[in-house]
Protein backbone atom coordinates (compact mmCIF):
# COMPACT_ATOMS: atom_id res chain seq x y z
CA UNK A 1 0.00 0.00 0.00
CA UNK A 2 1.10 3.55 -0.60
CA UNK A 3 2.51 5.57 2.41
CA UNK A 4 0.20 6.01 4.74
CA UNK A 5 0.21 9.08 7.07
CA UNK A 6 -1.66 10.05 10.59
CA UNK A 7 -2.73 12.68 12.81
CA UNK A 8 -3.31 12.01 16.56
CA UNK A 9 -5.52 14.63 18.32
CA UNK A 10 -5.23 14.49 22.25
CA UNK A 11 -8.35 15.39 24.03
CA UNK A 12 -7.89 17.09 27.43
CA UNK A 13 -8.37 20.53 29.13
CA UNK A 14 -5.57 19.18 31.79
CA UNK A 15 -3.20 18.79 28.38
CA UNK A 16 -3.78 21.94 26.98
CA UNK A 17 -2.93 23.35 30.65
CA UNK A 18 0.09 21.89 31.13
CA UNK A 19 -1.48 20.05 34.39
CA UNK A 20 -0.77 16.74 33.16
CA UNK A 21 1.98 15.23 30.58
CA UNK A 22 0.34 13.62 27.48
CA UNK A 23 2.31 10.22 27.14
CA UNK A 24 0.28 8.87 24.88
CA UNK A 25 0.75 10.74 21.42
CA UNK A 26 4.66 9.81 21.63
CA UNK A 27 4.06 6.15 22.41
CA UNK A 28 1.22 6.15 19.99
CA UNK A 29 3.73 8.12 17.39
CA UNK A 30 6.56 5.38 18.56
CA UNK A 31 4.43 2.31 17.89
CA UNK A 32 2.96 3.83 14.40
CA UNK A 33 6.59 4.25 12.56
CA UNK A 34 7.43 0.99 13.58
CA UNK A 35 4.70 0.00 10.49
CA UNK A 36 5.69 3.14 8.49
CA UNK A 37 3.49 5.29 9.40
CA UNK A 38 3.98 8.82 10.25
CA UNK A 39 2.18 11.15 12.73
CA UNK A 40 2.52 14.47 10.84
CA UNK A 41 0.25 16.26 12.99
CA UNK A 42 -0.29 15.84 16.52
CA UNK A 43 -2.98 18.22 18.12
CA UNK A 44 -3.91 18.68 22.16
CA UNK A 45 -7.45 20.53 22.33
CA UNK A 46 -9.44 21.17 25.53
CA UNK A 47 -12.96 19.83 25.93
CA UNK A 48 -14.93 21.90 24.53
CA UNK A 49 -17.22 20.18 22.01
CA UNK A 50 -17.52 22.78 19.33
CA UNK A 51 -13.53 23.01 18.58
CA UNK A 52 -13.37 19.36 18.84
CA UNK A 53 -15.87 18.69 15.76
CA UNK A 54 -14.31 21.25 13.92
CA UNK A 55 -10.66 19.91 14.56
CA UNK A 56 -12.18 15.81 14.17
CA UNK A 57 -13.75 17.04 10.60
CA UNK A 58 -10.58 18.65 9.60
CA UNK A 59 -8.17 15.71 10.52
CA UNK A 60 -10.75 13.53 8.79
CA UNK A 61 -10.90 15.48 5.59
CA UNK A 62 -7.26 15.06 5.19
CA UNK A 63 -5.73 12.53 6.91
CA UNK A 64 -5.76 8.59 6.05
CA UNK A 65 -5.82 7.49 9.51
CA UNK A 66 -7.08 9.62 12.57
CA UNK A 67 -6.87 8.79 16.48
CA UNK A 68 -8.30 10.82 18.90
CA UNK A 69 -7.69 10.04 22.24
CA UNK A 70 -9.13 10.82 25.72
CA UNK A 71 -12.55 12.33 26.80
CA UNK A 72 -14.39 8.18 26.92
CA UNK A 73 -15.58 8.86 30.60
CA UNK A 74 -18.98 9.07 31.98
CA UNK A 75 -18.86 12.65 33.34
CA UNK A 76 -20.26 16.08 32.17
CA UNK A 77 -17.00 16.92 30.03
CA UNK A 78 -16.16 13.93 28.61
CA UNK A 79 -17.91 14.45 25.54
CA UNK A 80 -15.22 12.49 22.68
CA UNK A 81 -17.38 9.98 21.02
CA UNK A 82 -20.12 12.68 20.86
CA UNK A 83 -17.90 15.12 18.88
CA UNK A 84 -16.41 12.31 16.71
CA UNK A 85 -20.09 11.47 15.82
CA UNK A 86 -21.12 14.89 14.89
CA UNK A 87 -18.08 15.27 12.66
CA UNK A 88 -18.35 12.24 10.78
CA UNK A 89 -22.24 12.74 10.36
CA UNK A 90 -22.54 9.62 12.00
CA UNK A 91 -24.77 8.29 15.18
CA UNK A 92 -23.49 6.28 18.13
CA UNK A 93 -25.15 2.68 19.32
CA UNK A 94 -24.70 0.80 22.87
CA UNK A 95 -22.82 -1.77 22.47
CA UNK A 96 -25.03 -4.74 25.20
CA UNK A 97 -22.47 -7.16 25.50
CA UNK A 98 -20.02 -4.48 26.86
CA UNK A 99 -23.20 -2.24 28.63
CA UNK A 100 -24.33 -5.93 30.31
CA UNK A 101 -20.26 -6.58 31.34
CA UNK A 102 -20.01 -2.88 32.69
CA UNK A 103 -23.07 -3.53 34.76
CA UNK A 104 -22.12 -6.70 35.96
CA UNK A 105 -18.11 -5.26 36.61
CA UNK A 106 -20.33 -1.99 39.24
CA UNK A 107 -22.46 -5.44 40.65
CA UNK A 108 -19.39 -7.68 41.63
CA UNK A 109 -17.81 -4.29 43.18
CA UNK A 110 -20.90 -3.78 45.09
CA UNK A 111 -20.64 0.11 43.78
CA UNK A 112 -23.43 2.02 43.22
CA UNK A 113 -23.74 2.63 39.06
CA UNK A 114 -24.23 6.10 37.56
CA UNK A 115 -27.00 6.37 34.45
CA UNK A 116 -23.99 8.17 33.14
CA UNK A 117 -21.89 5.05 32.76
CA UNK A 118 -24.42 3.93 29.57
CA UNK A 119 -22.00 6.54 27.58
CA UNK A 120 -18.79 4.10 28.14
CA UNK A 121 -20.42 1.42 26.37
CA UNK A 122 -21.55 3.19 23.57
CA UNK A 123 -19.41 3.44 19.61
CA UNK A 124 -19.88 4.66 16.49
CA UNK A 125 -22.47 2.93 14.67
CA UNK A 126 -21.22 1.40 11.10
CA UNK A 127 -18.12 0.94 13.62
CA UNK A 128 -16.16 -2.09 15.15
CA UNK A 129 -15.81 -1.47 18.80
CA UNK A 130 -12.10 -1.73 20.69
CA UNK A 131 -12.39 -4.02 23.63
CA UNK A 132 -10.59 -2.58 26.92
CA UNK A 133 -9.50 -5.42 28.75
CA UNK A 134 -8.52 -2.30 31.76
CA UNK A 135 -11.24 0.08 31.67
CA UNK A 136 -14.58 0.74 31.43
CA UNK A 137 -14.69 2.28 28.12
CA UNK A 138 -14.85 1.01 24.55
CA UNK A 139 -12.78 2.32 21.73
CA UNK A 140 -13.97 2.71 18.32
CA UNK A 141 -12.51 1.97 14.83
CA UNK A 142 -14.30 3.45 11.90
CA UNK A 143 -13.45 3.65 8.46
CA UNK A 144 -14.96 5.27 5.22
CA UNK A 145 -14.09 5.67 1.86
CA UNK A 146 -10.33 4.66 2.66
CA UNK A 147 -10.36 6.77 5.80
CA UNK A 148 -9.56 5.25 9.08
CA UNK A 149 -10.65 6.89 12.47
CA UNK A 150 -9.79 5.23 16.17
CA UNK A 151 -11.18 6.39 19.26
CA UNK A 152 -9.13 5.54 22.56
CA UNK A 153 -9.27 5.79 26.13
CA UNK A 154 -6.88 8.89 27.43
CA UNK A 155 -5.82 7.07 30.65
CA UNK A 156 -2.29 5.44 29.88
CA UNK A 157 -2.33 2.34 31.28
CA UNK A 158 -6.01 2.05 29.43
CA UNK A 159 -4.41 3.48 26.25
CA UNK A 160 -1.10 1.44 26.29
CA UNK A 161 -2.79 -1.90 26.23
CA UNK A 162 -5.59 -1.08 23.57
CA UNK A 163 -2.95 0.66 21.36
CA UNK A 164 -0.32 -2.73 21.20
CA UNK A 165 -3.69 -5.45 21.49
CA UNK A 166 -6.07 -3.90 19.28
CA UNK A 167 -5.22 -1.04 16.62
CA UNK A 168 -1.88 -2.49 16.19
CA UNK A 169 -2.59 -6.05 15.10
CA UNK A 170 -5.40 -4.44 12.69
CA UNK A 171 -2.97 -1.97 11.23
CA UNK A 172 -0.19 -4.72 10.53
CA UNK A 173 -2.68 -6.42 8.32
CA UNK A 174 -3.50 -3.05 6.17
CA UNK A 175 0.23 -2.23 5.96
CA UNK A 176 1.12 -6.10 4.74
CA UNK A 177 4.13 -7.78 5.31
CA UNK A 178 6.32 -4.84 3.94
CA UNK A 179 7.95 -2.97 6.76
CA UNK A 180 9.31 0.28 5.96
CA UNK A 181 10.81 1.14 9.16
CA UNK A 182 13.15 -0.93 11.82
CA UNK A 183 14.10 0.32 14.72
CA UNK A 184 16.21 -0.52 18.25
CA UNK A 185 16.55 1.18 21.32
CA UNK A 186 19.72 1.23 22.94
CA UNK A 187 20.17 2.29 26.92
CA UNK A 188 22.75 4.18 28.33
CA UNK A 189 23.44 5.98 31.96
CA UNK A 190 26.65 8.07 33.04
CA UNK A 191 27.27 10.56 29.75
CA UNK A 192 25.80 13.67 28.79
CA UNK A 193 23.64 13.13 26.22
CA UNK A 194 25.72 15.54 24.02
CA UNK A 195 29.05 14.02 24.64
CA UNK A 196 27.08 10.55 24.36
CA UNK A 197 25.97 11.24 20.52
CA UNK A 198 29.24 12.99 19.47
CA UNK A 199 30.96 9.48 20.41
CA UNK A 200 28.22 7.61 18.93
CA UNK A 201 28.94 9.87 15.53
CA UNK A 202 32.73 9.43 15.52
CA UNK A 203 32.19 5.26 15.66
CA UNK A 204 29.40 5.38 12.82
CA UNK A 205 30.07 7.49 10.59
CA UNK A 206 30.84 4.76 7.83
CA UNK A 207 28.22 3.37 8.60
CA UNK A 208 25.21 4.19 6.00
CA UNK A 209 21.57 3.58 6.14
CA UNK A 210 20.79 4.05 9.64
CA UNK A 211 19.83 7.22 11.32
CA UNK A 212 20.51 7.43 14.92
CA UNK A 213 18.59 9.75 17.18
CA UNK A 214 18.55 9.87 21.24
CA UNK A 215 15.91 10.68 23.95
CA UNK A 216 16.86 11.50 27.90
CA UNK A 217 14.57 9.49 29.99
CA UNK A 218 14.44 10.03 33.85
CA UNK A 219 16.75 7.55 34.47
CA UNK A 220 18.54 6.46 30.78
CA UNK A 221 19.66 8.17 27.70
CA UNK A 222 18.20 6.04 24.89
CA UNK A 223 19.94 6.16 21.52
CA UNK A 224 17.23 4.73 19.14
CA UNK A 225 18.48 3.32 15.49
CA UNK A 226 16.34 3.86 12.78
CA UNK A 227 16.14 1.96 9.17
CA UNK A 228 14.14 2.85 6.89
CA UNK A 229 12.73 0.87 3.31
CA UNK A 230 14.21 -2.28 3.95
CA UNK A 231 13.80 -5.43 4.22
CA UNK A 232 13.39 -6.91 7.93
CA UNK A 233 16.72 -9.08 7.71
CA UNK A 234 18.39 -6.51 5.90
CA UNK A 235 17.78 -3.98 8.32
CA UNK A 236 18.26 -6.48 11.44
CA UNK A 237 21.87 -6.84 9.85
CA UNK A 238 22.63 -3.10 9.61
CA UNK A 239 20.95 -2.82 12.87
CA UNK A 240 23.59 -5.21 14.56
CA UNK A 241 26.43 -3.69 13.12
CA UNK A 242 25.43 -0.17 14.17
CA UNK A 243 24.89 -1.83 18.02
CA UNK A 244 28.26 -3.57 18.12
CA UNK A 245 29.90 -0.35 17.39
CA UNK A 246 27.91 1.69 19.38
CA UNK A 247 28.33 -0.56 22.69
CA UNK A 248 32.03 -1.47 21.80
CA UNK A 249 32.59 2.34 22.17
CA UNK A 250 30.20 3.27 25.28
CA UNK A 251 30.08 -0.51 26.90
CA UNK A 252 30.45 0.97 30.39
CA UNK A 253 27.77 3.25 30.09
CA UNK A 254 25.41 0.69 27.99
CA UNK A 255 23.12 -1.53 30.27
CA UNK A 256 20.43 -2.85 27.91
CA UNK A 257 18.20 -2.72 24.74
CA UNK A 258 14.80 -1.69 24.12
CA UNK A 259 12.19 1.23 24.72
CA UNK A 260 10.57 -0.80 28.06
CA UNK A 261 14.57 -1.64 29.79
CA UNK A 262 14.79 0.10 32.60
CA UNK A 263 18.07 0.02 35.26
CA UNK A 264 16.33 -1.03 38.25
CA UNK A 265 14.55 -3.96 36.43
CA UNK A 266 18.15 -5.36 34.85
CA UNK A 267 19.99 -4.68 38.49
CA UNK A 268 16.78 -6.79 39.84
CA UNK A 269 17.31 -9.32 37.22
CA UNK A 270 21.24 -9.81 37.84
CA UNK A 271 20.98 -9.89 41.47
CA UNK A 272 18.61 -12.90 41.25
CA UNK A 273 20.95 -14.98 38.30
CA UNK A 274 23.27 -14.49 41.35
CA UNK A 275 21.44 -15.33 43.79
CA UNK A 276 21.67 -12.35 45.97
CA UNK A 277 19.58 -10.34 48.02
CA UNK A 278 20.00 -6.35 49.17
CA UNK A 279 18.71 -3.96 51.15
CA UNK A 280 19.15 -0.17 51.53
CA UNK A 281 19.36 2.54 54.23
CA UNK A 282 18.12 5.68 52.84
CA UNK A 283 18.26 9.27 54.73
CA UNK A 284 17.30 11.98 52.42
CA UNK A 285 16.16 9.46 50.08
CA UNK A 286 12.94 8.42 52.27
CA UNK A 287 12.54 5.11 50.99
CA UNK A 288 12.65 5.82 47.00
CA UNK A 289 15.70 3.33 46.36
CA UNK A 290 13.74 0.83 47.47
CA UNK A 291 10.46 1.55 46.25
CA UNK A 292 12.01 2.36 42.93
CA UNK A 293 13.32 -1.53 43.48
CA UNK A 294 9.57 -3.00 44.80
CA UNK A 295 8.28 -1.82 41.38
CA UNK A 296 9.91 -4.04 39.54
CA UNK A 297 7.73 -7.02 39.00
CA UNK A 298 9.79 -10.21 40.77
CA UNK A 299 11.65 -8.10 43.15
CA UNK A 300 10.74 -9.99 45.99
CA UNK A 301 13.22 -13.04 44.71
CA UNK A 302 15.69 -9.92 45.79
CA UNK A 303 14.67 -7.68 48.03
CA UNK A 304 13.57 -8.50 52.20
CA UNK A 305 13.28 -5.11 53.73
CA UNK A 306 15.33 -1.69 54.30
CA UNK A 307 15.73 1.26 56.45
CA UNK A 308 14.62 4.73 56.34
CA UNK A 309 16.64 6.73 59.04
CA UNK A 310 16.27 10.32 58.54
CA UNK A 311 17.54 11.65 61.79
CA UNK A 312 21.21 10.96 62.83
CA UNK A 313 19.42 9.50 66.04
CA UNK A 314 17.61 6.72 63.77
CA UNK A 315 20.95 5.97 61.94
CA UNK A 316 22.20 5.06 65.58
CA UNK A 317 19.63 3.24 67.31
CA UNK A 318 18.29 1.46 64.23
CA UNK A 319 21.53 0.93 62.27
CA UNK A 320 23.98 1.20 65.16
CA UNK A 321 25.81 3.45 63.28
CA UNK A 322 28.71 5.01 65.79
CA UNK A 323 27.92 8.28 66.99
CA UNK A 324 31.68 8.92 67.06
CA UNK A 325 31.17 8.76 63.20
CA UNK A 326 29.09 10.70 62.98
CA UNK A 327 30.23 13.22 65.75
CA UNK A 328 33.55 13.51 63.91
CA UNK A 329 32.36 12.97 60.26
CA UNK A 330 28.84 14.60 60.00
CA UNK A 331 25.84 12.39 58.93
CA UNK A 332 26.92 13.79 54.89
CA UNK A 333 30.28 12.19 54.84
CA UNK A 334 31.73 9.07 53.39
CA UNK A 335 32.12 7.64 56.64
CA UNK A 336 28.36 7.55 57.80
CA UNK A 337 27.03 6.19 53.68
CA UNK A 338 29.87 3.64 54.51
CA UNK A 339 28.37 2.70 57.50
CA UNK A 340 25.07 3.13 56.52
CA UNK A 341 25.36 0.43 53.95
CA UNK A 342 27.38 -2.07 55.69
CA UNK A 343 25.16 -2.45 59.02
CA UNK A 344 21.74 -2.27 56.73
CA UNK A 345 23.34 -4.80 55.35
CA UNK A 346 24.40 -7.03 58.18
CA UNK A 347 21.45 -6.62 59.96
CA UNK A 348 19.15 -8.28 57.01
CA UNK A 349 21.91 -11.03 56.51
CA UNK A 350 22.46 -10.49 52.85
CA UNK A 351 24.83 -9.81 50.37
CA UNK A 352 24.83 -6.17 49.31
CA UNK A 353 23.90 -3.19 51.30
CA UNK A 354 23.30 0.45 50.18
CA UNK A 355 23.38 4.05 52.47
CA UNK A 356 21.74 7.26 50.82
CA UNK A 357 22.96 10.57 53.23
CA UNK A 358 22.78 13.73 51.68
CA UNK A 359 21.11 17.13 51.37
CA UNK A 360 18.17 17.46 49.37
CA UNK A 361 17.79 21.25 49.79
CA UNK A 362 17.17 23.98 49.79
CA UNK A 363 19.00 24.57 52.79
CA UNK A 364 22.40 23.65 53.42
CA UNK A 365 23.17 21.28 56.19
CA UNK A 366 26.27 20.95 58.02
CA UNK A 367 27.82 23.44 56.45
CA UNK A 368 27.60 21.08 52.96
CA UNK A 369 25.14 23.35 50.18
CA UNK A 370 22.22 21.24 48.97
CA UNK A 371 22.56 18.56 45.93
CA UNK A 372 25.51 17.48 48.08
CA UNK A 373 24.92 13.38 48.60
CA UNK A 374 27.02 10.23 49.50
CA UNK A 375 26.35 7.01 48.35
CA UNK A 376 27.64 3.42 50.14
CA UNK A 377 28.00 0.49 48.46
CA UNK A 378 28.44 -2.72 50.77
CA UNK A 379 28.77 -6.21 49.22
CA UNK A 380 29.56 -9.41 51.05
CA UNK A 381 33.33 -10.36 51.02
CA UNK A 382 34.38 -7.22 49.49
CA UNK A 383 35.54 -3.53 49.96
CA UNK A 384 32.88 -0.63 50.95
CA UNK A 385 33.10 1.76 48.35
CA UNK A 386 31.52 5.13 48.61
CA UNK A 387 30.46 8.07 45.51
CA UNK A 388 30.42 11.64 46.45
CA UNK A 389 27.38 13.39 43.88
CA UNK A 390 27.12 17.31 43.41
CA UNK A 391 24.02 17.07 42.27
CA UNK A 392 23.28 21.11 42.94
CA UNK A 393 19.73 22.40 44.03
CA UNK A 394 18.36 24.23 41.00
CA UNK A 395 16.05 21.71 40.13
CA UNK A 396 14.73 21.06 43.50
CA UNK A 397 14.56 18.75 46.14
CA UNK A 398 12.54 16.14 43.87
CA UNK A 399 15.13 15.73 41.46
CA UNK A 400 18.31 15.42 44.07
CA UNK A 401 16.41 12.33 45.21
CA UNK A 402 15.65 10.78 42.34
CA UNK A 403 19.26 11.42 40.98
CA UNK A 404 20.49 9.67 44.36
CA UNK A 405 18.50 6.80 43.50
CA UNK A 406 19.91 6.67 40.23
CA UNK A 407 23.37 6.87 41.43
CA UNK A 408 23.11 4.32 43.37
CA UNK A 409 21.45 1.79 40.94
CA UNK A 410 23.79 3.06 38.31
CA UNK A 411 26.88 2.07 41.69
CA UNK A 412 25.44 -1.37 41.76
CA UNK A 413 25.17 -2.09 38.02
CA UNK A 414 28.80 -1.57 37.63
CA UNK A 415 29.62 -3.43 40.45
CA UNK A 416 28.06 -6.60 39.36
CA UNK A 417 29.50 -6.46 36.07
CA UNK A 418 32.76 -7.37 37.64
Amino acid sequence: MDKMDAEIISVGTEIVLGQIVNTNAPFLARQLGTLGITADRQLAIPDRQELMVASIRTAWQRSPLVFVCGGLGPTADDVTLAAVAQALGVKLTVDSDHWQWIQGTFAQRHQPMMPENIQQAKCLTGGEPLANSVGLALGSWYEHDGHRLVVLPGPPREFVPMVTGEVMPRLAKIVGQRVQITSRTLNFFGRSESQLMDEIADVTADLSGVMITSYVQSDAIQVRMTVRNQPRAAANHLLDTAQALIVKEEAPYFFGVGDDCRLAAVVVDQLRDRGWRLTAAESLTGGMFQSTICSVPGASNVFDGGFVTYAARAKEELLGIDHQVIAEHGVVSAQTAAQMAERSRQRLGVQVGLGFTGVAGPDSLEGQPAGTVWVGLAISGQPTTTRLLHLGAYRGRQAVRQRSVQAGLQMLYRALQK
